[in-house]
């Protein structure tokens, strides 16, 4: 009995993950399919003109690249520290129950609700206006809670013997931290970012209630944009060009796969 019950939990184990390889498979034909004939030269180094419907992506690739890397300047360094004063310096259960609690909280609340609020302060409170600087903020809110609890995670995944054998010879908690700690725990704050990075990368939702959707390279981080995922939801909602649309899906799993892999290999080398 017990062989049959492991055998049926197993199959149930593998038609799952099959499932969830196929759709994803699926998804990837499709959109490969799809989006590779509208691929050119012309598409990808040429600014979109007539709202879409002609012209090439540059501009929203430059935008895309824009808005991702400031949210990722910002939430980086804010996430990682945070975590490194949770697990090595704050002695308060109630103040790490409490910090704890409000980033699974910020973890769950939908993007649309972080566009309303970078809507209202970013844009209108601080005087912002749609701007590449407001978009880039609001995702910094969105991804700040996953940098911070794989931050946690990494460092505390460091024996405590390391930390102890390297005060036990007289090293200070600061040189023990950045010496030995952090770069220990670097493969998987990395990690945390990269995940970061591809689901900011793909929002749409808080970046069009901040950033915009004026067609355009940005010249400055004060002016209006109109990233990837946005040109991608305009391209299909309004039916402008379902080619284009399709294109531009393809360009940016591109760029995602392409910054994973850079990181990947960062990680290798680094560890």
């Amino acid at each position: 009995m017990r062989k049959e019950i492991d055998a049926f939990l197993t199959a149930i184990v593998v038609m799952g993950s099959l499932l969830v390889v196929g759709i994803l498979i699926a998804i990837v034909t499709q959109v490969v399919v799809l989006g590779l004939p509208e691929i050119s030269w012309e598409f990808l180094a040429t600014e979109a003109a007539a709202g879409g419907k002609t012209g090439g992506i540059l501009n929203s690739i430059v935008a895309t690249l824009l808005i991702t890397f400031i949210g990722i300047l910002i939430a980086a360094p804010l996430g990682v520290g945070s975590a490194v004063y949770l697990e090595e310096y704050s002695t308060s259960n109630r103040l790490n129950g409490i910090i704890t609690m409000s980033v699974e909280t910020m973890a769950g609340i939908p993007s649309i609700v972080y566009g309303l609020f970078g809507l209202v302060f970013f844009v209108i409170m601080l005087g912002w206006g749609w701007s590449i600087l407001a978009g880039g903020c609001t995702l910094a809110l969105m991804a700040l809670p996953l940098i911070m609890r794989t931050s946690q995670e990494a460092i505390r995944a460091v024996s405590n013997e390391y930390r102890e054998n390297s005060m036990a010879l007289g090293a200070s908690r600061e040189q023990t931290l950045f010496r030995l700690v952090l770069p220990a725990a670097f493969p998987g704050i990395l990690s945390g970012i990269v995940l970061s990075v591809g689901r900011i990368a793909g929002e749409t939702a808080a970046v069009l209630l901040t950033a915009g959707s004026a067609l355009g390279i940005p010249r400055s981080l004060f002016d209006t944009a109109r990233p990837l995922p946005v040109h991608l939801y305009i391209l299909a909602s309004e039916g402008i060009s379902m080619s284009k649309a399709y294109g531009t899906a393809l360009v940016l799993i591109v760029l995602v796969l392409v910054f994973n892999f850079c990181v990947y290999r960062l990680r290798k080398i680094l560890s």
